[in-house]
């Protein structure tokens, strides 16, 4: 059943308003509608591992992974399935509960995505969820992965329709929704978001949120990435974004989107623990765990447990880790209080 907190049918105006509230008050909404759907003291655990790396043909102005930069990574071939499943063991006793898998491709091609079918049920037989990130899909291939029991797939749109030309010119915005419509049609679940800090303005980061909450079903996930500029990428010495800015992305994230997971995604490394603790206030419920993102660092598993101790915040177990239903309204705090005599 559909809350009345979901819309699509944002307009660009609305989210800009929306994005530029006075701070206190862009917290307090977004807060409040974070509560209706979820505990605020829980977060989703995931674990993303490259399983191929380097090489793409896609010229990403923000990827080391591309081929067509300096310094690129070096191309790997697609890794074994004993050492994906290796991987995805130490991931669950970390605490995981999902487990994603990204390949450096375009779009894949069939004797890999037989590979990967492999990996996708070799993980689910561990107990976790599974993602996957591949490039562009087909409706075939859609449909091989659901057939293989994926149960969610990140395709990001990375910024607006308008500025994304600035970005990328290897493949169209529109070629990136027919991949989402594809994946959606065949029943898999939906992680789609952006990065924050390419050079993009306010116009463009409205742009990303409206297009993501104006799809005709939200993302299931919403990672939120700030970039890491990578030295010898055309994005290694933009400016870079300050923290007030990336978290007003998140709130605005978690007032369109109230039943989707809102993550910090890459970028967190260099974040202090008060602006992953703002992060966590304005809505942000999940987050990467591991100490790399596919090519880039992470913080370390041993930071993020003392964060999140500190906060009094604890990882979802799975049963918690669907999209955000109403919950019951949250007791007056007056009336947990012993009364006085």
């Amino acid at each position: 059943m559909t809350q009345p907190d979901v819309r699509h049918d944002w307009t660009r105006a609305e989210v800009e308003a929306l994005i530029n509230l006075p701070f206190p008050d862009l917290m307090f909404r977004a807060q409040e509608l974070h509560r209706r759907y979820f505990d605020p003291t829980k977060v989703q655990i995931s674990t993303l591992l490259s399983i191929k790396t380097g090489g793409c043909p896609e010229d990403c102005a923000y990827c080391p992974q591309s081929a067509r930069h300096e310094k690129s990574v070096k191309a790997e071939r697609l890794m074994a399935l004993d050492k994906v499943m290796k991987e995805a063991r130490a991931a669950k006793a970390a605490g995981a509960g999902r487990f994603c898998m990204g390949a450096a491709w375009r779009s894949p091609k069939e004797h890999d995505l037989d590979s990967v079918c492999e990996m996708i049920e070799g993980v689910k037989s561990l107990g976790l969820e599974t993602c996957v990130t591949l490039g562009m899909l087909d409706s075939t291939q859609s449909q091989r992965l659901k057939d293989a029991g994926l149960d969610y797939y990140n395709h990001n749109l990375d910024t607006s329709e308008e500025f994304y030309g600035s970005i990328i010119s290897t493949r169209t915005y529109q070629e990136r929704l027919d991949t989402l419509s594809n994946v959606r049609d065949a029943g898999i679940n939906v992680c789609c978001g952006g990065i924050v800090g390419m050079g993009e303005d306010l116009s463009d980061r409205a742009g990303l949120l409206m297009t993501l909450a104006n799809l005709p079903k939200h993302p299931e996930s919403v990672p939120i990435n700030l970039l890491v500029r990578v030295e010898g990428t055309p994005l290694g010495d933009v400016e870079a974004v300050d923290p007030i800015t990336f978290v007003r992305m998140i709130a605005t994230a978690r007032i369109m989107m109230p039943q989707s997971h809102v993550r910090l995604a890459a970028g967190r490394e260099n974040m202090t623990d008060e602006a992953h603790a703002l992060c966590f206030l304005a809505g942000a419920n999940s987050i990467f765990c591991g100490e790399k993102l596919l090519t880039t660092p992470n913080p370390a598993e041993h930071r993020d447990r003392q964060l999140l101790s500190a906060l009094g915040m604890t990882p979802m177990v799975q049963s918690e880790a669907e999209m955000g239903t109403l919950r019951p309204a949250v007791p007056d705090i007056a009336a947990c209080e012993p009364a006085l005599s």
